[in-house]
């Protein structure tokens, strides 16, 4: 099977064509997704002592992982795109619930959508949930930097500043000496960075 190229058997001419229509931008493929399996999801949600607010929370975000992960090339999909997004959400609704019990939380699934442990949806909820992980400390890390590292980094990587707009902006004598700052600024950026990353729990 070959990464971001989805051909197998198991998908339906539907799931093929809504593939290729979110790869190149059609929104109207991804509404029509969204409409296609929500009632799917919410029912799991509702079934598993969740409200309707609760199903459409963990229902876009479900929705925006096999989105990102069409989008980005790395979707490897064995199931059926509704299969897929059953176990996405199954595995997001599971963690909040984990998250607010103090005891094991047993869900009731529909039988028809399994098997959702096979569907490589776990590892993408993960490595989606690690992805949000590190963007918000390295907005966590550059709240911590101050000035006027915060700003001349923002300029620089966010912004797409040149470096002779950010000398006079910041009145360097020079692109070098704007330069050589930057990385001063980077080096605090990024021990920030992983001191934040190391001390947030798994």
């Amino acid at each position: 099977m070959s990464r971001g190229n989805p051909t197998s058997s198991s998908l339906t001419p539907t799931d093929d064509a809504l593939i290729a229509a979110i790869r190149t931008g059609d929104e109207r493929a991804l509404a029509h997704l969204y409409r296609l399996h929500w009632p799917m999801v919410s029912h799991f949600v509702l079934q598993n002592s969740g409200s309707e607010d609760d199903a459409q929370d963990v229902y876009q975000e479900g929705v925006m992982v096999f989105y990102e992960k069409v989008r980005d090339g790395s979707l490897e999909l064995s199931c059926q795109i509704k299969t897929y997004l059953y176990a996405v959400c199954r595995r997001l609704w599971l963690k909040r619930l984990t998250s607010k019990s103090r005891f094991g939380v047993r869900l009731l699934d529909d039988e028809e959508h399994g098997p959702y442990l096979n569907t490589g949806a776990e590892e993408d909820v993960l490595a989606a949930e690690e992805q949000d992980r590190r963007f918000n400390t390295m907005s966590e890390a550059l709240n911590h930097l101050g000035e006027p590292c915060r700003s001349l980094l923002e300029g620089f990587y966010l912004l797409d500043k040149s470096m002779q707009d950010l000398t006079a902006e910041f009145g360097y004598t020079n692109a070098d000496n704007a330069k050589n700052q930057k990385y001063k600024c980077l080096v605090r950026l990024k021990k920030l960075f992983f001191a934040h990353y190391k001390e947030e729990p798994i």
